[in-house]
């Protein structure tokens, strides 16, 4: 038990240290293994598990530094957040959540007293430290850094370039299939015991007068108030598109009150026109586009639009699908995305203009990456749903950013 021991003393010893108090409730979520299975150090979000071998060659400096790495990936639930970068390239999205952590760990330890980065014992890397860390990545989150390496590497013929052949640090292993495998209560869970965790650190960092570094873009995203964006969304159409089809005596119409006439208000039980344009300019990915279209699904059946026009856009309207109040049930499966260019929303206002198309409220799915082009005029009130972690804001219509 004599590398067990180890791993607890260091744990002990980092949450006890003032420089890793944002660290200190993250430390303590999860089960803590040392197998002799496990190559270098791995953890799948929650747990961490730690090669005896490994644990046995590392000096206590080099060990601390490991478990504070280990600590950092579920403290950003990277391997939950960003699940779609690893479908999309494996090796970008561990070698950015390394890249993120390690300049974190380093900004808590700057003059390496406490934690250093452990260095290759072998071979042709001998010598050299495992971590990776770049200053041009500073103030940045998981999904910015991927997208610089993902770029990097197409400009370099798709060669990576960011150590291990682009796979991570090589100090240790993302277990993102186990992280995929809890249960959606665990996940809840794991998510509200790291939320925990993370503002208790934040106090005892405060407590101990230790403020500086840790509190980057990503932790801060972490931290801030959760909307629930289908309610928003839901409430948009509604007070933008509700049609007046009906009487009611419980409110009585005002305007008629004066002349001594009393007569019901008309109230509205459905909404007429509805334009959705969904970014297909490829960085939105099937899955967002699912979730998105099924959302559409349950508005319409809500509110019962008379019609609905779906447009998929790049730099140009790709596609135009038509649906009615019969027809827009089957709009997930019956629905055919066009396009893949680049991205420009002026496209949609052009087209609805070319076509003398008038909606009562237009909906826009984009990742927000969309430079000045906002697409200029709007015929009428606009609700754009940015997703992907992008916290651009529109400057016209109304903004909600999903970033589930």
């Amino acid at each position: 038990m004599q590398e067990e021991r180890k791993v607890q003393r260091a744990k002990i010893s980092l949450m006890r240290n003032p420089k890793f108090a944002l660290l200190s409730g993250v430390l303590m979520v999860g089960k803590t293994s040392v197998d002799d299975d496990t190559p270098t150090a791995r953890t799948n979000g929650r747990d961490e598990f730690y090669g005896r071998a490994f644990v046995k060659e590392l000096d206590d400096a080099e060990l601390a530094f490991v478990i504070a790495h280990e600590a950092a990936h579920k403290m950003y639930r990277q391997l939950t957040t960003w699940r779609k970068l690893y479908e999309e390239d494996m090796s970008l999205a561990n070698a950015a959540c390394d890249y993120v952590v390690n300049l974190m760990l380093q900004d808590l330890d700057p003059s390496g007293t406490v934690i250093s980065f452990p260095r290759y014992k072998s071979g042709p890397m001998r010598g050299k430290p495992m971590g990776l860390v770049d200053e041009r990545f500073r103030g940045m989150n998981t999904k910015q850094v991927f997208d610089i390496l993902k770029q990097e590497q197409q400009a370099n013929g798709g060669g990576g370039s960011c150590g291990n052949g682009g796979g991570g640090d090589g100090l240790d292993q993302h277990d993102w299939d186990e992280a995929q495998g809890m249960t959606e209560q665990e996940k809840k869970d794991l998510e509200r015991d790291i939320d925990q965790a993370i503002r208790q650190g934040i106090a005892a960092q405060k407590k101990a007068g230790n403020v500086a570094g840790g509190m980057d873009r990503e932790l801060q995203e972490l931290l801030e108030p959760k909307i629930n964006w289908r309610e928003v969304l839901r409430e948009f159409v509604k007070a933008t598109c509700r049609t007046k089809d009906a009487s009611s005596w419980r409110r009585i119409n005002r305007r008629l009150i004066a002349s001594d006439i009393y007569m019901p208000s008309m109230i509205g039980q459905k909404v007429g026109h509805i334009v959705i344009g969904v970014d297909t300019s490829g960085s939105i990915g099937r899955e967002e586009l699912s979730k998105f279209l099924s959302e559409v699904k349950g508005i319409a059946e809500e509110v019962m639009p008379d019609t609905v026009d779906l447009l998929y856009w790049d730099t140009e309207v790709a596609s135009h699908e038509e649906y009615n109040d019969n027809t827009v049930a089957d709009i997930v499966n019956s629905t055919k995305p066009r396009g893949g260019g680049g991205t420009a929303p002026s496209c949609v206002t052009s087209y609805l203009k070319e076509k003398n198309i008038k909606p009562e409220c237009v909906i826009m799915l984009t990742d927000g990456y969309v430079g000045s082009d906002w697409g200029g005029d709007w015929p009428a009130p606009t609700m754009w749903t940015i997703v992907g972690g992008n916290d651009a804001v529109a400057p016209n219509g109304k903004t909600i950013h999903i970033k589930d």
